[in-house]
């Protein structure tokens, strides 16, 4: 059993390096991060250092069938940890972002013991272009859900990672952002407007229900940020189960609720396809509901039931 420890209510302090970090404003009981997890971040921090930060600013990149960009970076990362994890988990596959769509297929409708899922590089253009915002995502599939997952920004040293049922850490340390309030208009919203619906994009163009926006290009680290309180509000049009497997998990263990979507803004059925999925996010499930019913959401994916609400905020009286 994990040793427990108690959060100090309402404390506002900060990272080594500056970033802020906000502990849970309702007093709670937290578990220490697990070994398992220390050593996977150990093992993507060792990737990032051996084939990501030496070729910052300095690499060149391909286009691959679909137009996005993959680099040297991105392939050395995927096979360095792939050896690393068929050494401390035999027998267990590995999905990667940089495998063909048959051989992804194939893995995920044959892995009834669990499958690793990597983006090796995440933000690859941010990468490719000098912008200092790009990850490596890893996740670990089990039982129809994602039991582990791990982001890691090399460039901040941050390593966010996230135990099913457990909790979510940020270098060892509990995640708990605020509770965020209620009132869209207050909000920082994170929002890719790159694969949005024309309709969507004129109404976020000219009455945008959110204070402002900022669109950053990495998808795992995205859902990282909201987790950590850094924004309240996330729209993305299509992101693929690599982008999103480990960051939502960080997102959820940390008290976000989210919807992946369909075409027709409809609850995805199969949250682990290889199909692209619409995102939609909220720093807690009173500003998801409102964020959901602006963007015109379908009220049967709206599944964030009156109980969940009773017991995130006893002392709102919701």
């Amino acid at each position: 059993m994990p040793e427990k420890h108690v959060a100090v209510d309402g404390v506002i302090s900060t990272w080594g390096n500056g970033c802020p970090r906000y502990d849970n404003f309702l007093p709670s009981q937290d578990f220490a991060m697990s070994p398992e997890l220390t050593n996977l971040c150990r093992l993507l921090r060792s990737a990032a250092a051996r084939e990501i930060l030496p070729r910052f600013r300095r690499v060149a990149a391909q286009a691959k069938p679909d137009g996005s960009l993959v680099t040297e970076a991105d392939l050395g990362v995927q096979a360095f940890t792939r050896s690393e994890l068929e050494v401390s988990y035999p027998g267990l596959p590995f999905l990667g972002e940089e495998m063909s769509a048959q051989e992804q297929l194939a893995l995920l409708a044959d892995a009834p013991g669990g499958i690793w899922c990597l983006d090796p590089l995440d933000g690859t253009s941010n990468y490719v272009g000098g912008f200092p915002y790009f990850c490596i995502s890893l996740a670990l599939l089990q039982g129809g859900q994602a039991r582990l997952g791990l982001v890691l920004d090399p460039v901040r040293d941050e390593c966010f990672a996230a135990e099913s049922g457990v909790g979510a850490w940020l270098n060892g340390i509990p995640l708990h952002p605020p509770w965020g309030g209620e009132d869209l208009g207050d909000c920082l919203a994170i929002v890719d407007l790159k694969r949005l619906p024309e309709s969507l994009l004129s109404r976020l163009g000219h009455v945008a229900p959110y204070r402002s926006l900022r669109s950053l290009g990495s998808v795992a680290l995205e859902w990282c940020w909201l987790a950590s309180g850094r924004a309240r509000l996330y729209l993305h049009g299509g992101q693929r189960l690599w982008d999103y497997a480990a960051g939502r998990l960080i997102a959820t263990e940390a008290g976000v609720r989210s919807l992946l979507l369909e075409q027709g803004r409809r609850a995805a059925l199969d949250q682990f396809s290889l199909n692209p999925l619409m995102a939609v996010a909220a720093a807690n499930p009173v500003l998801l509901q409102h964020w959901s019913a602006w963007l015109a959401v379908e009220k049967d994916s709206l599944s964030v039931p009156r109980a969940e609400l009773d017991v995130a905020t006893p002392s709102l009286g919701l």
